[in-house]
């Protein structure tokens, strides 16, 4: 029992009551989200908390900065964003979706990361401390498949950058 008016069930950030058209925004912004790095990533995450509460009041801002933006950018995905927000669910199914992209993306570094250093013991002293004559690196299977798993995620359905 919840005391709020919209109680969502919001386990899969994939499965909500948004419209696909608001769904696919929050989609594109996660992702950039994730490529700008984990720190980026763990801000976005922080500022969205912080911010959880007042979303209608954020959109409303958006509303009003909304003639210098068009001004500058005529962007149809500003408006869908900035209508999403109305909703109190939205920052919370954009936050897992960030969370969502953000467990590939450091399964991918972890694995990277464990192989890079093993691989750096099998270098000379040279090739370690001064960086010259490095060897050419070839990931393994695991660490290709990841990180052909996050470039899929990450980037976006032929179908959604077309519009």
């Amino acid at each position: 029992m919840s005391f709020f008016k919209s109680d969502a069930n919001l386990s899969d950030p994939n499965h909500c009551s948004l419209p696909e058209e608001e769904q696919l925004v929050l989609d594109k912004l996660a992702r950039k989200t994730v490529q700008w790095g984990v720190g980026m990533t763990v801000a976005a995450i922080l500022f969205l908390e912080s911010i959880k509460p007042a979303n209608f009041i954020m959109s409303q801002v958006l509303v009003f900065f909304e003639p210098i933006i068009q001004s500058v950018f005529s962007i149809k995905d500003y408006d869908t964003f900035r209508s999403a927000l109305e909703r109190r669910e939205t920052i919370e199914v954009l936050i897992q979706k960030i969370e969502a992209y953000d467990v590939i993306a450091k399964k991918r570094e972890k694995a990277f990361n464990k192989w890079y250093k093993q691989e750096k013991k099998t270098w000379k002293w040279y090739q370690r401390y001064l960086g010259v004559f490095l060897p050419k690196l070839d990931p393994p299977d695991e660490v290709k498949q990841l990180d052909a798993q996050l470039k899929a995620e990450l980037n976006p359905p032929s179908d959604a950058s077309a519009q």
